[in-house]
């Protein structure tokens, strides 16, 4: 069985990060042997190590390659990597890596180099393929829905990532510290009403700005409605989201980025995503449901690949088309008494496909796929 030396890099938690750590375990029990290569900021992993894993804290690019074996070897990797740090992987190692943004408004130069690219929904393939990318995986790895991560109480934390390359990110952290900002906060508390949230990073990619621009005047003519935003972000992403959702006042509420998403899902009534486009699948839409907690979604993909209207959820019509007007509807039968579907009920069949042993059965293949690079 082969020895696969998988490579994330990246030093904060996101949704690739959840999938590199779901995909590692998989490749694990589909009979591979795995080294992890990963940031030492972040520990997610670090109980992954057992007989079939072995988790290798590296910083950057350079000692990546320092720490790689010799001998010719099998190399996925999931962060990106450097043009020249290709160039010389690709010379000694057979190297495949994953796709993880869609290519929209986006150039493929930098995967040509990859024996072989691997991404993580049909919406993904596609724009590969339109790119002109030929040495695509034809199957979408879909990932799973894990929430078993932490056990740490859902509480107030700061919702600004430090960026150390930033010199206004290291200040703005360090006064945090000392004003107690990074302290143990209040504990969450959902209010009375109907209670919408987002799971995420706060990241252009998901471009929740251009999203409640249109949303939030919405949201706001309805007193009973709530919005609670768990996640992190830079300091612009933050400043831009609180001044869109100002129209809501304190009914818009930050608690920073959970380690216990699996307590934070139930708490809600539905999960909302970000826009379509630049979404490559969307982790904490699986993760919601498997919670039995329903999304609201634009109706486009990805989301029609992991939304079943009327059933996980619902898909209203992209608000930048119709100034919000679906998705009010929708908001209105809701608070009108429209039943909340149950996806681990309505829906059992269609999140089969986002299971651990799912994910098993697609590394397999994966391994098949692997082995057969020249």
């Amino acid at each position: 069985m082969i020895h696969v030396h998988h490579v994330n890099l990246q030093p904060i938690v996101g949704g690739g990060e959840i999938y590199t750590r779901a995909l590692t375990r998989a490749l694990a029990d589909a009979g591979a042997t795995v080294t992890l290569y990963a940031h030492p900021a972040v520990r997610l992993w670090d109980e992954l190590a057992s007989g079939r894993v072995s988790v290798v804290h590296v910083a950057h690019e350079r000692e990546l390659l320092e720490r790689l074996p010799p001998e010719r070897s099998i190399v996925l990797t999931q962060s990106p990597v450097s043009e020249r740090g290709l160039e010389r992987m690709a010379a000694r190692h057979r190297v495949a890596g994953f796709a993880h943004m869609p290519m929209y408004q986006r150039s493929a130069d930098s995967l040509h180099p990859y024996q072989l690219v691997f991404t993580v929904s049909q919406y993904c393939i596609d724009l590969l393929r339109l790119a002109g990318l030929r040495q695509v995986y034809p199957e979408p790895v879909y990932g799973t829905a894990d929430v078993s991560r932490s056990n740490e109480p859902v509480r107030r934390r700061s919702p600004y990532i430090v960026d150390p390359r930033k010199f206004r990110d290291v200040l703005l952290g360090g006064l945090r510290t000392i004003t107690g900002a990074e302290r143990a906060g209040a504990a969450y508390a959902r209010r009375s009403g109907l209670t919408l949230g987002l799971v995420s990073l706060i990241s252009p990619i998901k471009q929740f700005q251009q999203l409640f621009a249109v949303l939030a005047p919405i949201l706001a003519q309805r007193a009973q409605v709530n919005l609670d935003i768990f996640g992190s972000g830079g300091y612009d992403q933050v400043r831009d989201l609180r001044r869109v959702l100002a129209p809501l006042g304190g009914r818009a509420r930050f608690w920073g980025y959970q380690p216990n998403v699996g307590a934070v899902y139930p708490q809600l009534d539905y999960l909302m995503t970000g826009l379509p486009e630049k979404e490559a699948l969307g982790l904490n839409a699986l993760e919601a449901q498997a919670c039995g907690t329903p999304v609201l979604a634009p109706d486009a993909p990805p989301f029609t690949e992991t939304v079943v209207a009327g059933a996980s959820g619902f898909r209203y019509r992209d608000p930048r088309q119709d100034g919000g007007r679906h998705f009010a509807e929708i908001l209105d039968a809701i608070l009108a008494g429209r039943p909340r579907p149950d996806p681990r009920v309505a829906a059992k069949e269609h999140l089969a496909q986002f299971t651990h042993a799912a994910l098993v059965g697609r590394a397999r293949k994966m391994i098949d796929a692997l082995s057969d690079l020249e």
